[in-house]
């Protein structure tokens, strides 16, 4: 994917008669669609010297900077125009439920092509239970993600992940060094099954470390990315 400078996106921008564009943005991590808003050319730039999102609200002709009042402001990550120039995606971080109505994201009513007339899931179930795309051997990371990042935000009663975040910073990494060591322990003894349990439920603290830290583990992939391909020396 090609990078270009924040002046070569402006330049690249086709505003529409109004001087506005289409903001789409999504979650960084879970790649969810959080909401679609307006920029002009002054939140744009607000919204890079700031680096978090900066819209403008047709309805009230003003500024809009997202979670001034209620704190759920979104960090950006990466932005991309479309081919045709007339459409914004804005990757971010963000640090809390996107939609007015409390919702993690504005998109939360849904119509099931498939036919069970059921619609979505109700992501506000108090279990930690995911679900999986056997398709993707890698769905159950994603899908553990953004369950992780629901529970920070929602707290359901009852569910673990959030106890852990409810007790904070030193109970997650706790729990970390704990499950570190139960596969150390586990890989001494060479038993496959301990080895496999163990392992999932460090990869899962991890994940929930990641969450509480905002790191996305998109980072730590392209961290790996860069050690397998480093760019060649000048």
């Amino acid at each position: 994917m090609p990078v270009i400078s924040r002046d070569e996106l402006l330049a690249q921008i086709h505003w529409d008669e109004r001087g506005l564009v289409p903001a789409i943005v999504q979650d960084g991590v879970s790649k969810d669609v959080l909401m679609m808003a307006y920029m002009n050319r002054e939140s744009l730039l607000m919204s890079f010297d700031q680096g978090e999102t900066v819209f403008w609200s047709r309805s009230r002709s003003a500024l809009w900077h997202k979670g001034a009042t209620s704190g759920h402001t979104q960090r950006i990550q990466l932005m991309k125009l479309d081919c045709d120039g007339d459409t914004l995606l804005i990757e971010v971080t963000p640090q809390g439920p996107a939609c007015h109505t409390g919702e993690i994201t504005c998109f939360f009513r849904a119509w099931d092509h498939e036919g069970s007339g059921q619609g979505a899931p109700d992501h506000k179930a108090n279990s930690d239970n995911v679900n999986i795309n056997t398709n993707n051997r890698f769905a159950i990371i994603e899908s553990l993600e953004r369950t992780i990042a629901e529970r920070e935000v929602e707290r359901p009663e009852g569910a673990y992940t959030t106890y852990l975040f409810d007790k904070g910073v030193d109970k997650i990494l706790k729990k970390v060094g704990e499950e570190a060591a139960e596969v150390i322990i586990a890989a001494k003894n060479r038993s496959a099954e301990e080895l496999r349990y163990e392992a999932s439920d460090l990869l899962f603290h991890l994940l929930v470390l990641l969450q509480e830290q905002k790191l996305p583990l998109d980072e730590v992939l392209k961290e790996l990315e860069r050690r397998h391909h480093p760019k060649p020396e000048a």
